[in-house]
């Protein structure tokens, strides 16, 4: 205990934020007084290690002490990848662009890096105000600067917030970058020698305009007709979305009242994910009421994007693989040329789509810092509502340039008197329902995982929903040129298949199945007998995967 209060006090001494230096000041005087208590526990839990940087930056809890996110982490991590910049040959003169949402200290965080680099003898330039995490990823190369920072926690509950690094390509980092920045923040020395320069930029609103002007430039003049609701979930992206669909011609779109505005408490929502269930109720009960042809929604940074469209039992909610297939058959029926990139757990529908059109495609491991360096890139999308549907633009998931297309594709649509439902109805008719499900086991001991996986693959099983395995993929020995990555790949009969992987920054076990079903071009309700009896076949898969995990 001695050596925790004192790391404590150490911690608390070089704080800079006096509201996280007396929250742990109170911690250590509560711990003195009872060292078995809820406080000390507490207090232990901040000091056990420190929020590891990796691909994905930097994510955690708002709060003092190194396992949280504060001050102390954030000019630490500003001053580790000043560093690496530095040492790759950076120097005054070149730039480096911050962006911020609207969480709770996310303005600070901003310019407390913003303060830092220039400190280092980099240029720092901050974007005006919060805006979504596409227009920083824009910035990164429309400005040419060598690194971007975006702090933001996209889609985290209200308590959390973090820092994402882009390198000057404008993607995210990935390994070795991502070990090498984070060896230079743990040899960064006391926060009080760290120094911090005030000659760092605000940014006009021109960047911004630039961005808007380059996204609604993917859709040609309007006008259009479509009547949508959009939900930015108490985040950032209703200026911006509002502003793109105005300059492409769109009326504008009826935005559901209370989540119109960012709220860092994010009030309506349990978890400010529009895949949550009940996330995306009062859009959808907003489109009832005005009879709208379409639901569109972002997450809290707007670097996703979500659909929802009417059905013969009220509004339901499209998955990332039936948007994906939407973006995707659109883009290459316009003839856009390039590669057609998914990641290893989406539909394999976007693969077969490309081949139809004589494009190639490429799969990736899971997350965009993958997608958004496939060479020669025309669109890129992973089943968690991320697309990149302009790499020329953005290297890197936009849920506003993404919306932008969902919504063009909608209004074409209702112009022929069809929906976007019919059109995905087309594609089945063509290419099979390729439908897709997710399974996702959470335990209190992350060892339960492990052992799960060392289960699987010790004893894979032989049918999976009454489909035969014909054969095991044990993603982390790499397999199809993919880098090692923790997970396996069950290939079944019929084209079906299950990809099992361990969460990356939960204690739990996530499956992705999916099932081909051909459509019986003979039947009046051949698509919809064929959605049938994939869903059948799904439910059959995910309690034999449930099984075999034995979790």
């Amino acid at each position: 205990m001695t050596a925790l209060l004192d790391a404590a006090r150490a911690w608390a001494a070089e704080d800079p934020d006096e509201r996280t230096r007396a929250e742990l000041e109170a911690l250590v005087a509560a711990a003195e007084r009872d060292p078995e208590g809820h406080e000390a526990a507490d207090l232990a839990d901040r000091f056990d290690g420190r929020l590891e940087f990796g691909t994905a930056g930097l994510r955690g809890a708002l709060g003092a002490g190194p396992r949280r996110m504060n001050r102390v982490v954030v000019q630490r991590a500003a001053a580790g990848l000043a560093s690496y910049l530095r040492d790759a040959g950076a120097g005054r003169g070149d730039t480096v662009v911050v962006g911020y949402d609207a969480r709770r200290m996310s303005d600070v965080f901003a310019e407390d890096t913003a303060a830092v680099v220039e400190g280092a003898g980099l240029h720092a330039l901050v974007l005006p105000r919060p805006l979504p995490t596409p227009v920083l990823a824009y910035a990164i190369r429309a400005l040419g600067c060598v690194a971007g920072v975006m702090v933001t926690a996209s889609h985290n509950p209200p308590q959390d917030n973090g820092y994402k690094v882009y390198l000057g390509d404008g993607c995210q980092i990935v390994p070795p970058a991502d070990a090498q920045i984070a060896a230079r923040i743990d040899a960064v020395g006391p926060l009080a020698d760290v120094p911090r320069g005030d000659g760092w930029e605000r940014l006009g609103e021109e960047v911004l305009e630039r961005y808007l002007d380059a996204v609604a430039g993917l859709v040609g003049p309007g006008p259009r007709r479509l009547s949508a609701v959009y939900t930015p979930l108490h985040g950032v992206g209703g200026d911006t979305v509002a502003r793109v669909l105005e300059r492409a011609g769109f009326p504008a779109a009826h935005v559901t009242p209370a989540q119109a505005e960012p709220d860092p408490d994010f009030p309506t929502v349990a978890f400010p994910n529009p895949e949550e269930p009940g996330a995306m109720d009062l859009a959808m009960r907003l489109a009832a009421e005005v009879d709208a042809d379409v639901v569109l929604a972002n997450d809290p940074d707007a670097d996703r994007c979500a659909v929802a469209v009417p059905g013969s039992h009220g509004w339901r909610m499209l998955s990332g693989d039936e948007v994906g297939a939407l973006l995707g058959d659109r883009l290459l029926r316009s003839g856009v040329p390039g590669v057609y990139a998914s990641s290893i757990v989406s539909s394999s529908l976007l693969g077969v789509l490309a081949a139809a059109h004589g494009r190639p495609h490429a799969q990736t491991l899971t997350g965009f810092k993958w997608i958004g360096r496939v060479e020669g890139l025309a669109f890129g999308y992973e089943e968690a509502l991320g697309y990149c549907v302009a790499p020329r633009l953005v290297r890197d998931k936009d849920g506003v340039s993404a919306l932008l297309l969902v919504a063009d594709l909608a209004a074409r649509l209702r112009a022929e008197g069809r929906s976007l439902t019919d059109r995905l109805d087309d594609i089945a008719r063509e290419h099979g329902v390729h439908a897709t499900d997710q399974l996702s086991v959470r335990v209190d001991d992350p060892r339960r995982v492990a052992a799960a996986m060392d289960r699987l693959r010790a004893a894979p099983p032989r049918a999976l929903g009454g489909l035969a395995v014909t054969a095991v993929d044990d993603l982390s020995a790499g397999v199809d040129g993919l880098p090692p990555t923790e997970g396996l790949r069950f290939r079944l009969a019929e084209g079906a298949r299950v990809v099992v992987r361990p969460s990356g920054t939960e204690p739990k076990v996530k499956c992705y199945l999916e099932v081909v079903t051909a459509v019986d071009a003979g039947e009046q309700d051949g698509v919809a007998a064929a959605r049938i009896a994939a869903a059948g076949r799904l439910d059959a898969i995910r309690h034999d995967v449930g099984e075999a995990l034995g979790l």
